[in-house]
């Protein structure tokens, strides 16, 4: 089963974006699932490399390295990362640069597609 995730909100302060994110990490765990993580607007912030939060606080870069060890895909829409200021040598290992052809494909290859 191919899953496609699109997260819009930014990376702290939504519990949206932090659940979601809970959410591919844990599908990406299953046998047969296959998880592409397309991140959008705000979201791109949540694949950006050596976050530096409180102690005891969750690190949405390393949560996501778990989509990747289990074969999944983590996209970044290029356009939002220019707005923000985004380049992709700031951005985890794992985590590419991306299109909205790519997300279009992503969609039309999805069995299930969510939105957060």
């Amino acid at each position: 089963m191919n899953v496609l995730m699109i997260i819009n909100g930014s990376a702290y302060g939504l519990d949206s974006t932090y659940n979601a994110i809970r959410l591919a990490a844990s599908l990406s765990k299953r046998d047969g699932v296959t998880v592409t993580t397309f991140l959008m607007g705000d979201g791109v912030t949540a694949a950006m490399a050596g976050q530096k939060t409180p102690d005891g606080y969750y690190k949405l870069d390393r949560m996501l390295s778990v989509v990747t060890r289990g074969g999944g895909q983590i996209l970044c829409c290029g356009t939002c990362m220019d707005a923000r200021g985004i380049s992709e040598q700031m951005l985890m290992e794992g985590a590419a640069r991306s299109t909205m052809e790519a997300l279009t494909d992503a969609t039309l290859a999805a069995d299930k597609v969510l939105v957060f």
